[in-house]
């Protein structure tokens, strides 16, 4: 693919080796400067690929932003402003992640002294720009990433804002697991005769699989309902995966079940390469039972099949359902997926049933029986 030297040992010291199927299809339209339309399902490495075209275009000798990403939670711009600062290490590229909960005076100053690639929530990128504190001129890259999220939740203005700030001859990037009829809207007013990049959905199925749900009605009841589980299940005597959506959340329950007696690893986006690797060792050889961990961009098919998979927190977007526990029934193993909710998530929990015409039903009593 031509990638640049620097660029390529940040690839390979992030743990990467060979490109994915997505990765091998998209980067050359992404990098070549078409507007690209990328379409595949949660966990095929997608934002890696995108992340990897941007870093391959940009100008080191400008210290302006050249790259503007925009994604629907703060949680995913803080790791892909990790995984950009990994790839580009040795190129020694500058990144800043521009979301709520982070003083604006303290992003417009840091946004003085530049950054090349800026990844950030629309509504507070959307602001930078209102009050010019993010130059716009030398942008030539506009990534939506988790497109379809981006919309649900209503950014469409912001992203038409955002869009009308920046330089008419920008290359256009979208990503997206589905693509809905309003995606199309937005990308028929954004984008140029797009590259189609359609990744077939992998064979992964709820069958085979117990899925069930238990209403600890509070998030803080969390906890004792997990210590009461693995106590009813006698955890040590098999592999198990939790599923959290935030980096600070999978330290504070590895932490929190550790002082429990469980040996526990953790997984997050937080990690280099070296630490996952070590991780998924531990995990491998079975010397951790427990593996705490959120969704990830790149693939990991290197994770074993387990028997059990707790969802702790329901993941942000439906696709991430199946990508979450369709691992635990592969390859003819009985597999069991247990969904932690509160009171106000049954409604989350029906979407997800309706989405994949399935059945999640309440944790019963001998849980036990069927691990």
């Amino acid at each position: 693919m031509n990638l640049r030297e620097p660029l390529l040992r940040g690839i390979h010291s992030y743990g990467l080796e060979r490109p994915a199927g997505v990765q091998q299809r998209a980067l050359k339209p992404c990098i070549s400067g078409y507007d690209v339309i990328v379409q595949a399902q949660s966990g095929t490495g997608k934002t890696i690929a995108f992340i990897i075209a941007v870093l391959q275009q940009l100008n080191m000798d400008c210290k302006d932003c050249q790259a503007l990403i925009l994604v629907p939670m703060r949680e995913l711009a803080k790791g892909i402003h990790t995984v950009v600062l990994a790839l580009g290490e040795h190129m020694h590229v500058t990144c800043h992640a521009c979301i709520g909960g982070v003083n604006l005076r303290e992003d417009m100053k840091r946004l003085e002294t530049g950054a090349q690639v800026i990844v950030g929530t629309p509504g507070r990128t959307y602001d930078i720009l209102k009050r010019s504190a993010l130059r716009s001129e030398n942008i030539k890259m506009f990534v939506l990433d988790a497109a379809d999220e981006i919309l649900s939740r209503g950014f469409n203005e912001q992203i038409y804002g955002v869009f009308r700030t920046l330089p008419e001859n920008v290359q256009v990037i979208v990503v997206s697991a589905t693509v809905p009829s309003d995606l199309l809207e937005v990308t028929a007013k954004l984008m140029n005769d797009p590259v189609t990049v359609l990744i077939k959905r992998e064979e992964r199925t709820l069958d085979g699989i117990r899925q069930f749900y238990v209403n600890a009605e509070r998030e803080e009841w969390k906890l004792d309902t997990l210590y009461d589980l693995f106590d009813t299940l006698a955890i040590t005597q098999t592999q198990t995966v939790i599923f959290c959506n935030t980096c600070q959340k999978i330290d504070w329950l590895a932490e929190k079940l550790r002082a429990h007696n469980l040996t526990v690893s953790s997984l997050h986006l937080d990690m280099d390469a070296k630490q996952r690797n070590d991780t998924m060792k531990e995990f491998r050889t079975g010397s951790s039972r427990i593996l705490v961990r959120t969704d990830t961009f790149e693939r990991d098919n290197d994770i074993p099949q387990v028997s059990l998979v707790i969802n702790y927190e329901l993941p942000t977007n439906r696709e991430s359902y199946i990508y979450r526990i369709g691992r635990s029934g592969a390859f003819g193993r009985k597999g069991v997926a247990i969904n932690f909710i509160i009171n106000d998530e049954q409604q989350t929990l029906h979407n997800i049933e309706q989405y994949y015409h399935t059945q999640i039903e309440k944790l019963p009593i001998d849980i036990a029986d069927f691990i």
